[in-house]
């Protein structure tokens, strides 16, 4: 049975429900990607980096061969795929860097700066408005990530956390890129082939420089980061065939839950009271967006059916 056949078995409310559940998978697989790379120890970053891009690219490369798109794309694709790898190369080793040195749930919350970060972009690459708003949220959201980082100049171990917040920024110029991409058409696995491909060329020089060896418990730490990586790179993209972003996409912040209790139980690392509260703040103001974001999407629906009325 093929999906859409198996869409149109179930109840509309079925069909999100499953999204939903495959959005929540996929944040596990995240949350589990970042933990094993956490548990394969005091690697460089830029060689865990490699070792996930490598996974990564032969995973795409299979899925690309297997698939109907050949690994082409016109002159007009090329500025933004290089600003797509380029943004997602600097996202991918500075979270990496920070799950290293900061809390699990530190890192992860500051990564989840990126869909704020989109916004940004979008206005100053895609010239979308900013809504008064969505100004409001985002200045809530640099509230919330100014208490995790609790800036000071006696505090001596900011930089960390200045790396996350740039992986937060990396990955929304990332986000952006691939809608521009999505703009122009490009097939999703020429976009992580690419992406793969870039990454692993831009890492290998820092790579050979600074290699480390690997105990076999690192290569399969890494080996296992690879293959979460990849299971929840698939959740993801069965969550959105299953319903629109703009209906789930809050579901992925369920990934700090899970950062968090691994860093509970498994590091043995609890966050303090302020940073708390700043995880409260970031992920309200998120869930804030999703929800003006969903209301104007309907309301510009709703528009376009009255003016086809008339």
């Amino acid at each position: 049975m093929t999906l859409v056949h198996f869409c149109d078995s179930l109840h509309p409310m079925q069909i999100k429900q499953l999204g939903v559940l495959y959005i929540i998978l996929s944040s596990f697989f995240f949350a589990l990607l970042s933990l094993f790379v956490k548990l394969a120890g005091p690697l460089p970053s830029m060689q865990k980096a490699l070792f996930r891009n490598t996974i990564a690219l032969i995973i795409s490369l299979f899925i690309l061969s297997r698939s109907k798109s050949n690994f082409t794309f016109t002159k007009q694709n090329v500025p933004a795929l290089f600003f797509r790898s380029i943004a997602g190369t600097i996202g991918l080793i500075a979270n990496f860097y920070a799950i290293d040195h900061l809390l699990l749930s530190d890192a992860t919350i500051l990564n989840k700066l990126a869909p704020f970060f989109v916004i940004i972009f979008s206005w100053m690459v895609l010239k979308e408005n900013i809504k008064a708003r969505q100004m409001l949220f985002i200045l809530g959201a640099f509230i919330g990530s100014s208490l995790i980082v609790k800036p000071s100049f006696s505090n001596e171990g900011i930089f960390p956390y200045l790396v996350g917040i740039l992986g937060g920024v990396a990955a929304g110029a990332s986000h952006t890129s691939i809608r521009m991409l999505g703009n122009q058409k490009v097939p999703a696995p020429i976009i992580v082939a690419f992406f793969s491909l870039f990454s692993t060329i831009a890492i290998l020089p820092f790579v050979l420089v600074e290699h480390q060896g690997m105990e076999p418990y690192q290569i399969a730490m890494m080996l296992l980061a690879g293959c979460s990586a990849a299971a929840g790179q698939f959740s993801i993209t069965k969550a959105y065939s299953f319903a629109p972003a703009r209906e789930i996409s809050i579901f992925d912040y369920t990934q700090v839950l899970f950062a968090s209790l691994f860093s509970f139980f498994i590091f043995s690392e609890f966050p303090d009271k302020i940073t708390v509260v700043g995880y409260i703040i970031v992920t309200s103001m998120a869930i804030l967006m999703f929800l003006y974001n969903k209301r104007e999407a309907s309301a510009s629906r709703l528009s376009d059916k009255l003016a086809d009325m008339i």
